[in-house]
């Protein structure tokens, strides 16, 4: 970390930060410092986004390919009714320019594919996966994995949300899972029907994307326990939260010692599900 520089308007705006032991003009500076891409500015990026920025992510990074939607605004708060039919991007940066000047947010108005994740992805210290289908989650968990860079995970259905992180750091004895550890196979095209056929509780994102934007601090920060090895699932409707332990699949494609996958060009990553390797 470079010399201490935080200047009064700073010192004020993270003034609840800043007196926390665990955190310090030190902690702030490094969350200043700190570098996200959130991948989505939808209903789990919204708050992801909202959050980090009032946190101080000094480099804030958006992917989306999609325009705003008079029915996102539900549940997708960075985005307002005169948004509708702006590229979520433009919206998602105007916020953040908003609401904090100390944030650097740079836009990518595209789909992230196999053949731009390692350019979207770079110079990045956590990648936070806030997308919407199987093929994102799965690209974004074999490029992490291979590169060894933090990923946060989070996904809805209906009233449910889960949560995991994987730091990707593969130099312990006992190396942890990824994302394929635990959903070796993406279920078949058309199985998992999306919110836009079954619906999704509008608060439930901001709980889950809430608890993402943690993860994600708190990684940065050095502090805490990470889920990592955990996968926490919520149900909104009996307002329960459980926490189950996941190990490291020993025969994972990716993860393992002797993985099938050693580069995401050598992946089909199909449509929404179909992923296979060649």
């Amino acid at each position: 970390m470079s010399e201490l520089r935080l200047d009064a308007t700073q010192l004020d705006r993270y003034s609840r930060h800043v007196i926390m032991d665990e955190i310090g003009p030190e902690g702030q500076q490094r969350l200043l410092e700190g570098s996200v891409l959130v991948v989505g500015a939808g209903g789990l990026g919204s708050p992801a986004i909202q959050y980090l920025t009032a946190a101080g992510i000094g480099r804030l990074g958006i992917v989306d390919d999609d325009v705003v939607e008079r029915s996102n605004l539900q549940r997708q708060i960075v985005h307002g009714d005169g948004d509708v039919d702006r590229p979520k991007v433009d919206s998602a940066a105007d916020y953040v320019e908003a609401l904090n000047p100390d944030v650097d947010v740079e836009t990518h108005e595209t789909r992230i594919t196999a053949e731009n994740v390692a350019e979207l992805t770079s110079g990045y210290d956590i990648v936070l996966d806030a997308s919407d289908n199987f093929g994102t989650r799965y690209l974004l968990n074999d490029h992490c994995v291979l590169t060894e860079t933090p990923l946060s995970h989070g996904a809805i259905y209906r009233f449910e949300g889960q949560v995991t992180t994987f730091t990707n750091d593969r130099g312990d004895d006992e190396d942890p899972p990824c994302y394929r550890c635990i959903f070796p196979e993406a279920p078949e095209p058309g199985t998992v029907p999306d919110c836009a056929t079954t619906g999704v509780l509008g608060v439930l994102p901001g709980t889950v994307g809430c608890i993402q934007a943690t993860e994600v601090v708190k990684y940065l920060l050095g502090k805490g326990d990470l889920l990592e090895g955990r996968l926490l699932m919520y149900d909104a409707m009996g307002m329960t939260f459980e926490s189950v332990d996941v190990l490291a699949n020993p025969e994972c494609p990716v993860c393992s010692d002797d993985p099938e996958i050693d580069s995401v060009e050598d992946v089909a990553y199909e449509g929404s599900c179909s992923i296979s390797a060649d």
